[in-house]
């Protein structure tokens, strides 16, 4: 009761195609088929671009990383440098 006979998926074919025709069922398919493809180009584009973006950003926040390491290492040599002050050096 719950699931169709094979008799039963037959008899909707035949009317539906019978309604529909097998021009619109051919041109039907073709257009569900393009969209499948459209939507495939469209999800693996989205995903190269999402790839380039974090690649990008990681080289960013690499470069940051690297400028600031640099950037510390310059003011800690300054912090512990001895004073050089002549007025202190009697």
């Amino acid at each position: 009761m719950g699931s169709f006979s094979i008799t039963h998926w037959l008899i909707l074919l035949v009317v539906v195609v019978v309604v529909f025709g097998t021009s619109k069922l051919r041109n039907a398919g073709k257009d569900l088929g393009g969209a499948v493809k459209g939507f495939k180009e469209a999800v693996k584009d989205e995903n190269t671009e999402h790839a380039k973006k974090h690649a990008v950003l990681d080289h960013d926040s690499n470069t940051r990383t690297t400028d600031r390491s640099a950037t510390d290492n310059v003011n800690n040599s300054d912090i512990n440098a001895a004073p050089t002050d002549d007025k202190h050096n009697v």
